[in-house]
């Protein structure tokens, strides 16, 4: 893990919030969805990583896009600058197989943008 990795984390309620939440993070920054998880009822959290400014950068379009969404509530979010190792590797907050061809086009070292999976 690089050391200015960062993680963010959006929890709504609804999923359309979590959707728009994690369709403009990373739009917005150079960053990498690493996951979602149905926390409850009607409830989702969203995870992000990526160097600190481009963390705070999508988290603060994640947050906007949830305020605008129909019906979605913004339960809380969170910025971690340079997690804990023992954090990073027992949450579910890690880069993933299928994270990682993101990862690496945000990085610089990844494949082109036709190559991602679901464009032809």
């Amino acid at each position: 893990m690089p050391s200015q990795s960062a993680v963010g984390s959006i929890e709504t309620k609804g999923f359309p919030g979590v959707l728009a939440a994690a369709d403009a993070m990373v739009k917005a920054g150079r960053v990498t969805l690493v996951g979602y998880i149905r926390v409850g009822s009607a409830r989702f959290n969203v995870n992000i990583r990526g160097s600190v400014s481009e963390v705070k950068t999508a988290m603060a379009a994640g947050i906007a896009a949830v305020e605008k969404t129909e019906g979605a509530t913004l339960e809380s979010w969170v910025i971690i600058p340079r997690p804990h190792e023992n954090v990073d590797t027992i949450l579910p907050i890690h880069y993933t197989p299928e994270s990682e061809i993101y990862r690496q086009r945000v990085e610089g070292g990844g494949a082109p943008l036709q190559s991602l999976p679901g464009n032809s």
